[in-house]
């Protein structure tokens, strides 16, 4: 397995640790924290929306 599946595989296995990192740093990057969190919704929703398109990203890079 290449270094860059591995990365791609990474998110299918993100832990509530990571969620809440996520968050913290787009805090401290000046968003409130419902946009903060908004963010990392919307961040997850669209991965999943997308999740069947993930083989053709790993085709294209």
């Amino acid at each position: 397995m290449t270094e860059e599946a591995s990365e791609l595989d990474a998110f299918d296995s993100v832990t509530e640790e990571e969620i809440v990192c996520l968050w913290r740093s787009l805090h401290s990057s000046g968003l409130s924290e419902g946009e903060a969190w908004d963010a990392v919704v919307v961040g997850l929703a669209l991965e999943v929306a997308f999740e069947r398109s993930k083989g053709l990203r790993q085709v294209e890079q």
